[in-house]
């Protein structure tokens, strides 16, 4: 990244990674379920000079702040505060915005809100819809409640590999970029993973909620990239949001499933088209 900004929302710090900070077009990018704002390294590098990319840190996530409640702020209705201060504090008054899996949830309600819709000005999803895979939900819901320790780095690496061989990362390099992004130490000198296992508690404490309707109410052009292998998004539910919002744009990343990276040119340069509208 290229500068870091720390804003303070409700008691938590929410740290906002910066690409191409003196850009003239902006791009809001919201990372999935147990990642962070980091993963959108490659996409800003593509994307190149003209987009800037500000990409948040969602509580108990990379760089921000853990809650000691996470039962208040591992919800979407948090996030959506979060999001709404972090538009406000760069000056947004309408966006673009990519989302992958949680963070396509996240630009969904954004998106349908009858208050804020507007502050989307066209939303990507990255591997996600309105309706999810249950038994993919329940595994990552008991895969990233578990504390996870190593004793060695390498030991992290090779479990990051296992867990997200569906990203489709295809260089060395890359994975070992994302063990050190991924990693933090433990008192002891072993390591885990930077986010906070009870993030998992979110699909417990969240309300369930109509995402077929907003999906409806949504108003600005959309694009969905789906995996060609996703265990998550389902290829009938892929169809049926087609149908739904007949002017979506659709494509599928092949080689990979829960979620592309968004760095390779056949899913960036399709994405480039879309933003630039």
């Amino acid at each position: 990244m290229d500068d870091l900004t720390l804003l303070k929302v409700q008691d938590l710090e929410i740290a906002v990674r910066i690409w191409n900070p003196q850009a003239p077009r902006t791009l809001v990018a919201w990372h999935g379920l147990a990642r962070h704002g980091g993963d959108f390294e490659a996409l800003a590098h593509r994307l190149g000079p003209q987009w800037r990319i500000i990409a948040p840190d969602t509580p108990g996530r990379g760089l921000s702040s853990w809650s000691p409640t996470p039962e208040q702020h591992y919800l979407y209705n948090h996030y959506m505060t979060i999001a709404l201060a972090v538009l406000d504090h760069f000056n947004l008054d309408s966006v673009p915005w990519v989302g992958t899996s949680m963070g396509g949830l996240l630009g969904m309600r954004l998106a349908s809100d009858a208050e804020h819709a507007g502050r989307i000005e066209r939303l990507m999803l990255n591997d996600v819809g309105p309706a999810l895979n249950p038994d993919a939900l329940i595994h990552m819901g008991q895969y990233f409640a578990q504390p996870y320790q190593f004793n060695q780095l390498s030991e992290l690496e090779k479990e990051l590999r296992d867990n997200y061989a569906s990203f489709g990362i295809q260089s060395d390099r890359t994975w070992a970029e994302m063990t050190r992004d991924s990693a933090r130490r433990l008192p002891d000198g072993s390591w885990s993973f930077h986010y906070d296992p009870r993030i998992a508690e979110q699909f417990i404490h969240d309300t369930p909620r109509d995402n077929w309707a907003d999906w409806l109410a949504i108003d600005c052009p959309l694009m969905l990239l789906r995996g060609a292998n996703s265990a998550l998004l389902d290829r009938e539910t892929a169809d049926r949001m087609s149908r739904e919002q007949p002017s979506m744009v659709s494509l599928e990343a092949e080689g990979c499933g829960h979620a592309p990276m968004l760095d390779r040119t056949s899913q960036v340069e399709p994405l480039r088209q879309f933003l630039e509208g």
